[in-house]
């Protein structure tokens, strides 16, 4: 009498363990994002502030 799974379970034991992780880890996400602990990368705020000066200054020069 062979006691053990087939292997065939484990690979799908293994593949659903990692859904649901992955699940798990979207969730946490999602619950982090509406208590408002998100943040907003410093390359992206910098690369704003570049495009709304830059537009500033366009308009100023262009316009005069």
């Amino acid at each position: 009498m062979n006691t053990s799974e087939p292997s065939g379970r484990d690979n799908g034991a293994e593949k659903l363990n990692w859904v649901d992780r992955r699940r798990e880890k979207i969730r946490a996400e999602i619950e982090r994002n509406r208590r408002g602990e998100y943040t907003v990368p410093t390359w992206v705020l910098a690369v704003a502030l570049i495009l709304i000066v830059g537009a500033w200054l366009g308009l100023i020069l262009f316009a005069g």
